[in-house]
């Protein structure tokens, strides 16, 4: 894709990727029921100690799913940096993977997309529910590699890089329409994909059910708490702040 020769300014690409989540969320919210968790209603609107960084996150659950954020931080008409997501942890009464939405903007000025499918098995030995799941995206993994107008993100922690899948989408790029728009193409096929593996997917039996659960709340809480971006997060937030959205993000504070 033929890339714009001027960039966007750092409050309409924040926009646009807000779009992109918002019209995620809101599919989801039409194909699942979604009921708002109470534990997260003081993080509707939230700031810095400075003030100058504002967030806001919101968290749902429902039969089909255990656990879904749907959030922001961010100051677009100061600064360079921001963040979005959602994330979608499904009930264990299928084997679908989860599925991992974040998007934002660097201090540099460039866009990152991080698109994935979050495995509950080991892909090594489970040859079948790689070949189903992740096979399919491999081709579009190889492509992004090939694109000049986007470079590969790699993080500099093990466990990040432990967690993404083989055809994990992380890429930055030049905060332009064309990267956009491959943001917003990609989001929403893979969401689509997923969409029609939930549909076709066979149920989890009453007795695996109950390990699948718990070996997807230890991998939610891992990878929550393990986040590199909690350091920093500290330094703006407090600790008290930063625990409860890190404890928002897999559900710590839940009634259950």
């Amino acid at each position: 894709m033929t890339q714009q020769p001027t960039n966007l300014n750092n409050k309409a690409v924040f926009e646009q990727l807000w779009e992109i989540t918002k019209e995620l969320y809101q599919k989801l919210q039409t194909r699942f029921e979604l009921n708002p968790d109470p534990s997260v209603e003081d993080l509707q609107q939230y700031s810095s100690l400075d003030g100058n960084i504002n967030g806001s996150l919101s968290a749902f659950s429902g039969k089909e799913i255990d656990w879904l954020v749907h959030s922001w931080l961010g100051n677009p008409d100061k600064s360079n940096f921001s963040t979005m997501r959602v994330t979608i942890w499904l009930a264990p009464h299928i084997h679908v993977p989860h599925l991992a939405f974040e998007f934002g903007t660097l201090p540099d000025g460039n866009i990152l997309f991080y698109i994935d499918y979050i495995a509950r098995t080991e892909l090594l030995t489970d040859l079948a529910y790689l070949d189903r799941y992740y096979e399919p995206v491999n081709q579009t993994f190889l492509k992004l590699q090939d694109d000049p107008h986007l470079k590969a993100f790699i993080s500099k922690s093990i466990y990040v890089r432990l967690f993404q899948s083989p055809v994990s989408l992380c890429y930055t790029g030049a905060p332009t329409s064309n990267t956009l728009e491959i943001t917003r193409t990609l989001a929403r096929e893979t969401l689509e994909r997923w969409l029609t593996w939930v549909d076709a997917a066979e149920p989890v039996s009453e007795d695996a059910q109950k390990t699948l659960a718990t070996r997807d709340l230890l991998l939610r809480r891992t990878s929550a708490e393990r986040d590199p971006g909690n350091k920093f997060a500290a330094q703006l937030f407090g600790t008290p702040l930063t625990d409860k959205l890190v404890r928002a993000l897999w559900g710590g504070d839940r009634n259950i």
